[in-house]
């Protein structure tokens, strides 16, 4: 009668057993630097640009927005306080963690995914080496210390696309009234949720990539289905966390 439940529940466990080895093996010898940084540059340099992009566009979305909704009451001079604590709360861990989600989630999922089909993971277990100590814990390692990182500068970016609008584009405040409003309103609490966010967000990314990228089965067509499992139930992931700890926030 809960034969359907028994799938989900083995997945879960399977997916939380991935994680603690993940974990344990941060603390255990070998560490495999080297593939840390390949992953760290894949996934942080790779994601740059395009995170660049979409945060510039967003500070300069929000400013706009706002500066429609302000002129109405006469408040165009908070449009650097609203872009500030809505880019570093919700807008840039958000998005960025969405972006790293779609390019490396699918791109960690499809490579684990390749190497299990051509049993190269099987192959790694026959010469003695933990294909989790080798494979999983270098990206988890590597997207926990990026993210963050990635988030920082979105957040940054979005501060200038928002300058970009407000001073130049409309010339509704001068620079120093934007700045300094934005430096304002941003405080410890603000930057703490900023930074727990993105490194939440990256550990759900990893684990999620990893663990539909390890238990591909079926071929080329599973690889393609594992890809689209990890993007989809990683993206689900960020709201829901993202929803858990805002809740935390707000309560305190």
């Amino acid at each position: 009668m809960l034969d359907f439940l028994k799938s989900p529940i083995l997945a879960m466990q399977d997916f939380f057993a991935l994680a603690g080895r993940a974990f344990l093996n941060i603390l255990r010898r070998p560490h495999y630097a080297d593939d840390v940084f390949i992953q760290m540059d894949i996934i942080g340099v790779g994601s740059l640009p395009i995170v660049v992009l979409i945060g510039f566009f967003s500070g300069a979305v929000m400013a706009l927005q706002m500066s429609r909704a302000l002129s109405t009451y006469g408040a165009t001079g908070q449009i650097g306080t609203i872009t500030a604590i809505t880019l570093v709360r919700e807008l840039g861990p958000v998005l960025t963690a969405l972006l790293v989600a779609g390019r490396n989630a699918s791109g960690i999922a499809s490579e684990l995914g390749s190497m299990k089909v051509t049993e190269q993971i099987d192959a790694m277990r026959a010469l003695g080496t933990d294909p989790v100590q080798k494979l999983v814990t270098p990206r988890l390692i590597a997207t926990a210390v990026m993210l963050p990182l990635l988030t920082v500068i979105a957040d940054f970016v979005g501060l200038f696309g928002g300058y970009c609008v407000a001073c130049l584009l409309l010339n509704l405040l001068t620079p120093t009234q934007y700045w300094t409003t934005s430096y304002r309103a941003i405080e410890y609490n603000d930057l703490s949720q900023g930074l727990l966010k993105p490194f939440c967000f990256a550990i759900i990314i990893a684990l999620v990539g990893c663990f539909y990228g390890m238990r591909t089965t079926g071929g080329t067509q599973g690889v393609g289905r594992a890809t689209t499992q990890a993007v989809v139930v990683a993206s689900i992931w960020v709201f829901v966390v993202n929803f858990v700890i805002t809740r935390v926030y707000v309560n305190l």
